[in-house]
């Protein structure tokens, strides 16, 4: 008979001796155009402006195709055109009939949901498992959700009278581009309002597909309409004086130009803005669950994430055990092809973005911070960066203190609760906290305490339609998701 120690030790040899099988999806599940217009109207039409820019794939810095670079006059035909629609049948169709398109586009997600995810992650650079499992599922759901209220909204908004705006300029950012188009777009359609939206200049492929969606659905000409361009069309959008209201999801910058210039136009303003998190561990916490919670926190879409928990507050009791813990968790993320669905961190969405995460770690170091990244073979092309993580931070770092948006953690140290929201607070930031303990008390006691417009516990980045979503101080004002996300669409009058 052959001992139980040797049996275990000759699996153990032969699992570690395992080779790595890549499961790569197939990138012919969808089709890309060579060349895409502007979606104006119903319909593809050539830029006024004649001007088009290349989108590319950022895991193998190949082009993808030719996008429209919208103008102001391209603009100017995009907002007449949703102006229409609103007067013309939009805002005068019976809730009921706007709900059925609503279900309608929701269905079409879920039956296309592949197209959606593999297209997601080629000009996103983000991990297929993501796309499939996140990011096309929650926005199917965000139109189920809110096709519900459609019909509801008196009841939403009891003793008042709910009508809706108008036309909604709405800007998304490169992060999440099809879960936050379905963000801005479903909860406006429900309202009764149209749109005009602007993806983000890097990833406009799936809000592109996502016109084929609305063709699909029937959805009348002018409701929705979909323009691309970089900042300067965004620019134009805002200023437009035919928008009645603007939903802006991006960095702290824009979001601060964009509130300067509505100043006085007695337009609409919401905006979801950058982040610094804090992820609160307290000593009696269940370890290997807040560290899945961690990793889940802060390389979850390469860091891309606003509300990413980007800074750790670990007790001091169990600091040691921790990192220890979180430094093996490391050694085992994949860095690789979005499109393998055994890749954990994907592609860093572009040459910029990698350059300013690079820029912000080299400062980490130069202040005192320890660094640690695991082993990890990066691919020759495309844009990279190891999973990586800070120790012995101090709360003056720029690394505690700026929004990376990138795959790096910053880990701080806390004695009591109250010391542990003194630092958690000490940011311009308050989008969102995590909190992990097995005391519900404490859980109660932190979420009144820290300034941050979501707190999980003993969990984190979890996402749910129902669920108000949005930010304190310089992460914004406004939510979306849940019956809050209904009202910046309304004019709410006393019935």
């Amino acid at each position: 008979m052959i001992p139980a120690a040797k049996v275990q030790r000759t699996a153990a040899t032969v699992v570690s001796s395992w080779p790595y099988a890549p499961a790569p999806e197939s990138k012919d599940i969808v089709k890309i155009a060579d060349r895409y217009g502007l979606f104006i109207g119903g319909k593809f039409v050539e830029p006024l402006s004649k001007q088009h820019y290349t989108t590319i794939d950022p895991a193998r810095e190949e082009p993808l195709s030719e996008i429209a670079q919208a103008g102001k006059a391209d603009v100017a035909k995009a907002v007449r055109a949703a102006r229409e629609a609103y007067t013309g049948r939009w805002s005068k169709l019976r809730p009921s009939e706007r709900a059925k398109y609503l279900f309608r586009i929701a269905r079409i997600l879920q039956e296309r949901a592949r197209e959606f995810a593999v297209l997601e992650s080629r000009n996103g650079g983000k991990p297929i498992r993501e796309s499939r499992d996140v990011d096309v599922p929650l926005a199917a759901a965000h139109f189920f959700y809110y096709a519900g209220w459609a019909d509801k909204l008196e009841y939403a908004f009891p003793n008042r009278k709910p009508r809706p705006i108008g036309v909604a300029g709405q800007i998304i950012p490169w992060n999440f581009p099809l879960l936050m188009l379905a963000w801005k777009i479903a909860p406006a359609l429900a309202a009764g309002n149209t749109v005009v939206l602007k993806p983000a200049e890097t990833t406009p492929l799936t809000a592109l597909l996502f016109c084929d969606v609305l063709r699909q659905a029937e959805l009348p000409p002018g409701v929705v309409n979909i323009i691309t361009g970089d900042g300067r069309t965004g620019a134009e959008l805002v200023s437009n004086a035919g928008v009645d209201k603007i939903a802006f999801t991006g960095s702290t910058e824009v979001g601060k130009a964009i509130a300067r210039t509505l100043a006085g136009t007695g337009k609409r303003l919401t905006l979801e803005l950058g982040g610094k998190a804090a992820n609160i561990v307290f000593d009696d916490a269940p370890l290997d669950q807040a560290v899945e919670g961690i990793v889940n926190g802060i390389y979850f879409n390469q860091g891309h994430v606003c509300c990413a928990g980007s800074r750790l507050f670990v007790q001091e009791s169990i600091y040691e055990a921790v990192i220890s813990k979180l430094k093996g968790r490391m050694s085992t993320l994949r860095v690789g092809d979005p499109l393998d669905k055994n890749t954990d961190v994907g592609a860093i969405n572009s040459k910029a973005q990698l350059e300013k995460i690079t820029s912000l770690v080299a400062s980490g170091v130069e202040e005192g911070a320890e660094i640690y990244q695991p082993p990890c073979k990066l691919p020759e092309r495309g844009y990279w960066f190891v999973p990586t993580v800070f120790t012995n931070v101090a709360q003056s770092y720029r690394i505690a203190q700026e929004e990376i948006f990138g795959p790096v953690l910053s880990v701080l140290t806390f004695r009591t609760p109250d010391e542990a929201v003194e630092k958690a607070n000490n940011t311009p930031y308050g989008l969102s906290a995590g909190v992990w303990t097995e005391k519900g008390s404490r859980i109660l006691a932190m979420a009144q305490k820290l300034r941050a417009g979501v707190v999980w516990a003993n969990t984190y980045n979890r996402f749910d339609p129902a669920s108000p979503f949005g930010g304190y101080k310089e992460s914004g004002f406004g939510r979306e998701g849940g019956l809050h996300g209904l009202e910046p669409y309304l004019a709410l009058e006393e019935a």
